[in-house]
């Protein structure tokens, strides 16, 4: 075999081996890209299990007493569940989505009708108590709202962190956050959990307390996750000039 003919070889099985890795590449890449259509369903869906577990434990405990530590196991259990089963997605609609799945579960699809519209809605209204000021309640929600996305921000977008224990994280940080401020103001930590209840039932006194307040606490703890975020080592990139077998750092 000639020295030329060896080079050519060489040449054929480096091509081939570059092309078969973007071939992989791309199929990869369709394969883990859901349509926003896709994303919005499933926003929709995993609202859902959310909500309805939540309000779904806050009516039963008008019957049956589950206790506030009752009611925070069901609703981190609940998102613990929408975790695995659905997935980290997002849609640039996802509000509206959100929207739309605790809508569903307040009246239309689920709890009015499963309890044969014997049910007040109204108790799974998040309020704060009497004696709780604005300000107080403010801060409470801004703070669960605030440790719920820090802890989203840690295990479901950061490197470092194990995705296989993303929904426990989660759904530990939701169970602690109901226990500590449930009982005071309700512990909403998102817009979607109280406006749901709120326009099928009427009731939107201090609603905007409930609104407001999770989204600071969300974006400040996004916010300080990205200031202190590490970035992730850059790898290698395979030299593809065909002469040497050098890996290069991008510029």
């Amino acid at each position: 075999m000639t020295s030329d003919s060896l080079s050519v070889n060489v040449d054929s099985s480096i091509k081939s081996e570059f092309s078969t890795d973007e071939g992989h590449k791309t199929i990869h890449e369709t394969k883990h890209f859901p349509s926003n259509i896709q994303k919005a369903i499933a926003e929709v869906v995993s609202t859902y299990i959310l909500i309805f577990a939540g309000c779904g434990a806050a009516l039963v405990n008008e019957k049956f007493p589950l206790t506030i530590v009752g009611i925070a196991i069901v609703s981190g259990l609940a998102l613990t569940v929408a975790t695995y089963s659905i997935g980290y997605v997002f849609v640039p609609i996802y509000v509206l989505c959100q929207m739309m799945g605790a809508t569903l579960v307040s009246y239309p699809l689920t709890l009015k009708v499963l309890h044969h519209d014997k049910v007040d809605v109204g108790v799974t209204v998040t309020k704060y108590l009497s004696s709780t000021s604005h300000l107080e309640a403010i801060v409470w929600e801004f703070i669960t709202a605030y440790i719920l996305m820090l802890t989203i921000c840690g295990v479901a977008t950061d490197h470092r962190g194990s995705k296989d224990l993303t929904g426990v994280a989660i759904g530990i940080s939701v169970l602690i956050n109901v226990i500590i401020a449930g009982p005071i103001t309700g512990a909403s930590m998102n817009p979607a959990r109280s406006l749901g209840p709120a326009i099928v039932s009427g009731d939107y006194k201090n609603i905007w307390v409930y609104i407001v307040s999770p989204i600071l606490g969300a974006v400040s703890a996004s916010t300080l996750y990205k200031f202190l975020e590490v970035t992730q080592p850059v790898k290698p990139k395979s030299c593809d000039c065909n002469i040497c077998s050098h890996n290069h750092l991008p510029l």
